[in-house]
């Protein structure tokens, strides 16, 4: 199994399709990228501990191929948005590739590439790829959010 960390705004509709994907074995939602230790939602709420909103998914390499997670984290959101999607505004919403390993850097980086030559989005992508760091669980109430609520999605 391999781990993969992904930031694409809000974290509930985000995990809810890479959940639905075949070979993710496991989704969590939380916070990832900040100075705060063990940050709770209010904290990260303020916009002032450096956290994003991440969903961390394990997965299955023979099943579904970290490629295809990174087209999957591209294809649910805007890159082209600089801490915000939607509604939801603030650097906690920003779009970001926490890589696991040097080859999950090398992907990202060519994903970027390969969509910014392509013109997809018309605007300049600004995902950032940077380090896994200490990845904090959020709250229980947060983790498989839709799911609970009998809901398909949200705005994303």
């Amino acid at each position: 199994m391999e781990t993969a960390t992904f930031g694409a705004g809000c974290f509930w509709g985000v995990e809810a399709r890479f959940r639905q994907r075949p070979g993710v074995i496991e989704t969590a939602v939380g916070y990832e990228g900040g100075a705060l230790e063990n940050p709770t939602y209010k904290d990260v709420c303020t916009d002032r501990t450096g956290h994003a909103e991440v969903v961390q998914v394990v997965f299955d390499p023979a099943a579904v191929g970290y490629q295809e997670l990174l087209d999957l984290f591209f294809d649910l959101h805007d890159p082209t948005q600089r801490n915000r999607q939607g509604p939801d505004w603030g650097s906690q919403y920003r779009s970001v590739v926490f890589f696991h390993s040097p080859r999950q850097e090398e992907l990202a980086k060519a994903a970027i590439a390969a969509l910014t030559a392509s013109g997809r989005f018309g605007r300049p992508i600004v995902t950032q790829v940077a380090p896994a760091q200490t990845f904090w669980r959020a709250e229980e109430y947060h983790q498989k959010y839709l799911e609970k609520r009998g809901a398909a999605s949200c705005h994303i």
